[in-house]
């Protein structure tokens, strides 16, 4: 049997992004196409920390796809469970370049049509990651679900992104029963404070981010507040700090899926709380300064 990986389960898609840096996507004038999508931007950092991972996605059949692929080729990520359906597009999302949460536009596509996932992939994977992107659409939803029940059933550690945003899942849908289920399965949980005002939508600060977070029982549970670094808990635990280290901004796009990654990676290898946010935040940093 293989070694052990981070299965990731989700969006691989073109983001393009403003080659200046914009306000809001009305000033962009250049897009530049860049293979992007949360799970394979993981999967990707991942891969240069040394942490093994596999990628489940969907894709169309066209020439974004192709860009995506070479890309993953390129860079040695593993592509034989990136799935292609030829009667749905590539999805792309237009992003605005920027030193903070970019503005973004998406025109969703095959992202969404993920098949039921390999049953042997699940039973040996050491982590079974997705996203609140990858989640809000039929039929990736549910069979992200099962993935991750059956995942749950065998032992394994979940893993969450919830990076919520209405204009992805639609207005009147159904991510909170999404959320409270997969907070039963006592996840790893990223949440930033822009999901937080988000998903509930309240101008929440950091303190009544927490708040809300305390009622759910996770592994462990971190707040990511950008510049003013992260707050984090294990179970049902006192919340701490850490500071975020400073850095010169070139691009913030992927900032946080480097930031998990870094987190996943030192708790693979059994790393303390602090150690693994500490990390986090280091490889964050790199990224937020362009050298991941």
């Amino acid at each position: 049997m293989e070694s052990p990986f981070v299965l990731a389960i989700g969006e691989a898609l073109i983001d393009a992004v403003s080659t200046s840096f914009v306000d809001d996507l009305s000033q962009a004038r250049e897009l530049e196409l860049k293979p992007g999508g949360s799970p394979a931007n993981f999967c990707r950092f991942l891969n240069q920390l040394g942490t093994p991972a596999k990628l489940v996605a969907a894709l169309g059949n066209d020439g974004l796809a192709k860009i995506i692929l070479d890309d993953m080729h390129a860079k040695g990520i593993d592509t034989s469970h990136v799935q292609q359906v030829p009667d749905h597009a590539t999805t792309i999302i237009l992003v605005g370049k920027s030193k903070g949460t970019p503005d973004f536009l998406p025109y969703r596509g095959a992202d969404q049509h993920i098949r039921p996932v390999d049953t042997e992939l699940i039973s040996q994977c050491s982590v079974i990651h997705s996203t609140a992107f990858a989640l809000s659409r039929e039929p990736a939803q549910s069979n992200i679900l099962t993935a991750m029940h059956r995942a749950k059933d065998e032992g394994r550690q979940i893993s969450v992104d919830w990076n919520y945003a209405e204009k992805i899942w639609g207005i009147g849908n159904n991510a909170k029963a999404v959320f409270h289920e997969i907070t039963r399965l006592n996840p790893l949980l990223k949440f930033s404070l822009d999901d937080a005002e988000r998903f509930t939508g309240q101008p929440l600060d950091a303190g009544g981010a927490m708040q809300f977070l305390e009622q759910f029982n996770n592994s462990v549970t971190c707040l990511t507040c950008g510049a003013d670094g992260v707050w984090y808990r294990k179970e049902q635990q006192a919340w701490q700090h850490a500071k975020a280290k400073p850095v010169q901004v070139k691009d913030s796009t992927g900032a946080g899926d480097s930031f998990w990654a870094g987190f996943i990676h030192a708790w693979l290898r059994d790393a303390p709380l602090h150690a693994c946010i500490d990390n986090a935040l280091a490889t964050a940093a790199k990224r937020l300064e362009g050298h991941l």
